[in-house]
């Protein structure tokens, strides 16, 4: 295990690479002018999140062996992630992500990770087994699962978590990540046996449940082993359940810069949360907030609010 003997609060997998972000707003990338470079990738930044919130991340990951990959580990480390799970893989490149934003709902991206993501390198026989059975929360996303060696690596990591501890899986479906929607319902299906916890949108969720209402999309996630579903209704807010909750909180009013960053946002928020021993509904209220804080931002990984801002803009908005 790591050299530091206390177990990480949160330890996520999967994605990362370079954001490239426009500098100008509702301008298609052929007329974009200049960009911003970010570090990104969703499992990335969720522990970059939790960071921000004080929790002590990682990240299992690869990047290219390359300067974007060197930027990647001092942007980690710099944004208080660790890094010592993070490695390079030889002629490969570090994927980069373009973006286009028209706010307030309409990010298209565009993903360079041929022919094969560093991401999706993670070799299950490397994987450091105590530190993913010791995290607090361990974290994996759907991308993880759309190709070996990854897929494999996912599910060896899986087998050494208690049934009963947090390990989340966060639908984050990309479709042009999958050969198809059926290649990724599969993944899905099996997936599910593995986790507690399991955070999608509407449309991540129908692919999960092969329903489209909230209330019986998490009741198909909680009857297939879920403890908790979270189901993200876009203009509708959040719906969480549990076995005996059930939470619904609208979405916030504010003025949308980039959306990109805002589920990730929350999902730190998520697990700070559920560390700190809240209630689902302070837990979902708290997230909530924090993606809406992070939308409300024209970067994403870099624009993860602290506790104290979450914190401070709840009691502004009552």
């Amino acid at each position: 295990m790591s050299d530091i003997a206390l177990p990480f609060d949160v330890l996520t997998i999967g994605r990362v690479g370079i954001d490239l972000y426009p500098l100008q707003s509702n301008v298609t990338l052929d007329k974009v002018e200049s960009f911003k470079k970010s570090i990104g990738g969703s499992p990335t930044n969720v522990a970059i999140a939790a960071a921000k919130h004080g929790l002590r991340a990682a990240v299992i990951t690869r990047t290219g062996m390359d300067p974007f990959g060197q930027f990647i580990k001092d942007e980690l480390i710099r944004l208080g992630v660790s890094d010592e799970f993070v490695s390079g893989v030889k002629n490969l490149n570090t994927p980069v992500v373009f973006a286009e934003i028209f706010p307030p709902d309409n990010f298209p991206l565009y993903y360079y990770r041929e022919p094969m993501a560093p991401d999706l390198m993670i070799d299950p026989n490397k994987l450091d087994l105590d530190a993913i059975k010791q995290a607090k929360i361990y974290w994996s996303t759907l991308t993880g699962l759309s190709e070996e060696p990854s897929r494999s690596a996912h599910y060896t990591a899986w087998n050494e978590r208690d049934t009963d501890a947090l390990t989340v899986l966060d639908l984050d479906y990309r479709p042009t990540l999958w050969d198809s929607p059926a290649a990724a319902s599969a993944q899905i299906s099996k997936a599910l046996e593995k986790v507690s916890i399991v955070i999608g949108n509407l449309q991540e969720c129908k692919l999960a449940t092969s329903e489209s209402d909230p209330d019986r999309v998490a009741n198909a996630l909680i009857d297939k082993g879920a403890q908790i579903a979270v189901v993200k209704m876009g203009p509708n807010g959040v719906l969480a359940k549990s076995r005996n909750e059930r939470v619904i909180k609208l979405p916030h009013h504010i003025t949308v810069l980039n959306g990109l960053g805002a589920g990730d946002s929350f999902g730190g928020a998520f697990c700070y949360g559920l560390l700190e021993g809240w209630d689902l509904d302070r837990v979902i209220t708290f997230a909530n907030m924090a993606g809406a804080i992070n939308a409300s931002r024209s970067e994403c990984s870099t624009a993860m609010p602290t506790t104290q801002e979450v914190e401070t803009a709840l009691m502004q908005s009552d």
